[in-house]
């Protein structure tokens, strides 16, 4: 914080140990509805198509040149293997 902030910093009030014995839990006092929207989960929301973690060994070059794009490697090993499938589907049969 830089000396001209300083001096216009505010504390918090300290607060006496009545409060406290007083306060009570938020479920208490507000209402469900706000209780409701402060109770979600934590992290992102759920995709609707999700993947299975899984382990695998590739050869360090593949890995390399995937991993040099940057971020979203693991998308586009995805990607690569889903056009893959979609040359190759039927030409076993």
């Amino acid at each position: 914080m830089s000396s001209k902030n300083q001096d216009t910093a505010i504390e918090p009030p300290v607060l006496p140990a009545a409060w406290f014995v007083k306060a009570r839990p938020a479920k208490d006092v507000l209402p469900a509805n706000v209780m409701a929207a402060a109770r979600r989960a934590p992290g992102r929301p759920k995709a609707a198509v999700t993947k299975e973690a899984v382990n695998i060994r590739l050869s360090a070059d593949v890995l390399s040149t995937f991993r040099a794009g940057g971020a979203g490697w693991q998308t586009r090993i995805d990607a690569a293997l889903r056009e893959w499938i979609a040359h190759h589907q039927g030409a076993a049969a």
